[in-house]
């Protein structure tokens, strides 16, 4: 028998209690919920479908059309979160990670000291530091998650309860759902090896189909990233920030963790040089200071960056002055400028800070520079990582290309 709205949004209401959500926030959903019950009223539905959910979002915003024309606002964004967690909670019974804001997932001590013991069981590992808090994040998500279905120790998780937390990242990217559940064996070996589950459930998680060499990635043609970079008003102090971190990205490779993360210590003037330790690979990167980005750095610094005692180089310029979260992407950065340079924005092709990275690869390889050259610069671990690039560079793939008449047979 189906659950009733009303049902549904009694369940997921408790929920929200559970995970202690305040009461200002539990009434503005009250109040998008009885919104949507006088749709599905007017409808002449009794139940609830995501589908519905999103027709109601129609009607009242017009939101297919806005969204297509990019001009959804944040009150239509927050509308439809919680079209999907009504959706989420009534497959799965739990409130999935993309709707927290709390800084504690965890309620339970048996949880909350096993995240602490695997978390220091990553650290021992000397995982990066991005890899140490994906897998940490990864797996209060998954406690989190058996919390939600009312288990109450790791002896008590199962392969049924694996699967049906593998189903909630079905939609996601195929490279999201690949970490997660990377992340997630990671954690269930961590469980057996301690002796916190009595079999390796790591076996069970389901593998997805790699996609490392289908995928190609996307890059930028030098007109855009010349319109892209002439379009940021430099006479502001946020112009110049973020005038400065592209710079970086596009000239120097520097992977957008290593903006954030990057000190006024890495900056050696004596020797035109930025050295500094590679937040996902743990090496030691060394790399010139191009004269573009050292004037565009010095810029900044003299000129807009906020008078504050940090080690970091960019920083937010809105309380609190501090730098950059690490679960910024610094996407908005880059959103924000392609639109006011009229660049086109694909559903199709990425378009954040990484896609400038892939850029600078392209643009090397067309200039005859080695594989391993390319890789040192970008910081990765080998080359296999880095000819995933070559297939960006069309003029060199047509040497490649095979005479048909020599190949089929006569």
């Amino acid at each position: 028998m189906s659950e009733s709205f009303s049902q549904l949004t009694t369940a997921l209401e408790q929920e929200l209690h559970r995970l202690h959500y305040t009461e200002g926030t539990i009434s503005y959903y009250r109040r998008m919920w009885s919104r949507i019950a006088a749709f599905l009223e007017a409808e002449h539905v009794p139940d609830f479908t995501e589908e519905l959910g999103l027709g109601f979002l129609d009607q009242q915003y017009d939101f297919l059309a806005r969204q297509e024309a990019g001009t959804l606002t944040q009150s239509m964004i927050t509308a439809l979160r919680v079209v999907r967690m009504l959706g989420d909670f009534q497959q799965h019974h739990s409130i999935l990670r993309r709707y927290y804001k709390h800084r504690q997932l965890l309620s339970s001590d048996e949880f909350i000291e096993t995240l602490d013991a695997y978390a220091r069981a990553c650290q021992a590992r000397e995982y990066s530091q991005v890899t140490q808090a994906h897998y940490e994040k990864s797996a209060e998500k998954f406690f989190s998650f058996l919390e939600s279905q009312v288990v109450t120790h790791t002896t008590q998780i199962t392969p049924p309860l694996i699967d049906r937390y593998a189903q909630t990242w079905l939609g996601y990217s195929a490279k999201t759902v690949e970490l997660e559940l990377t992340a997630l064996r990671s954690v269930l070996r961590f469980l057996y090896a301690q002796g916190r589950s009595d079999r390796d459930l790591s076996l069970v998680v389901p593998a997805v189909p790699s996609r490392r060499h289908t995928r190609i990635p996307s890059v930028w043609s030098s007109e855009h990233v010349s319109q892209l970079l002439a379009v940021i008003d430099r006479g502001n102090p946020g112009g110049k920030r973020d005038y400065a971190m592209i710079l970086l990205v596009v000239r120097l490779g520097l992977r957008s963790m290593d903006v954030k993360h990057l000190q006024l210590s890495h900056l050696h003037w004596d020797t035109n040089r930025i050295e500094f330790v590679s937040s996902k690979t743990g090496r030691t990167l060394s790399l010139p200071l191009l004269p573009d980005v050292g004037w565009a750095i010095i810029d900044y610094l003299q000129n807009g960056r906020p008078a504050v005692s940090s080690p970091y180089v960019f920083l937010r310029h809105l309380a609190p002055l501090e730098p950059f979260s690490d679960s910024d992407h610094l996407y908005q950065v880059i959103e924000k400028y392609m639109k006011q340079a009229h660049l086109p924005l694909s559903p199709h092709k990425k378009r954040g800070m990484h896609s400038l990275r892939h850029t600078l690869a392209s643009v090397l390889l067309e200039q005859n520079t080695p594989l391993t050259v390319i890789s040192d610069i970008l910081g990765h671990s080998d080359t296999d990582t880095t000819a995933v690039y070559l297939k960006v560079d069309i003029n060199r793939l047509r040497e490649c290309a095979l005479n048909l008449e020599e190949v089929l047979p006569s």
